[in-house]
């Protein structure tokens, strides 16, 4: 095991996350960005996820509803970007596999693509 506890690189990383259970991999993308909006911000997470999961603004906004979000709390920053409640963003996973087919495929595109967030942490 590397840096990150599953893996020394991207790679290696992705072949690992092909191995775990759904579930938990639900778990490390929701950790995920729990960790990194501390740090990095709530439009940084939004902007990471939806260029990972392949989706437009609308598409994020009804995978959030689709997971449990409520959407009278999903706006927009000054600067157009999307914006969730940080409390609320976990239900973008469950979102995802609602409304996704390939879901599984698409969450572990967003934990290899933030793999130097991982080694950060």
């Amino acid at each position: 095991m590397g840096a990150t506890g599953l893996s020394g690189n991207p790679t290696e990383y992705r072949a690992r996350l092909g191995e775990q259970s759904d579930e938990q991999l639900d778990a490390w993308v929701a950790e995920l960005m729990r960790d990194v909006v501390r740090r990095r911000g709530i439009v940084k997470v939004v902007r990471d996820f939806r260029d990972a999961a392949k989706l437009s603004d609308a598409e994020f906004e009804r995978v959030f509803a689709s997971g449990g979000g409520a959407p009278a709390t999903l706006g927009h920053d000054r600067a157009g970007n999307v914006v969730v409640p940080t409390i609320s963003l976990h239900a973008v996973v469950p979102g995802l596999r609602a409304r996704v087919a390939d879901a599984r495929s698409r969450l572990i595109d967003y934990l290899v693509a933030n793999f130097g967030e991982l080694v950060y942490v």
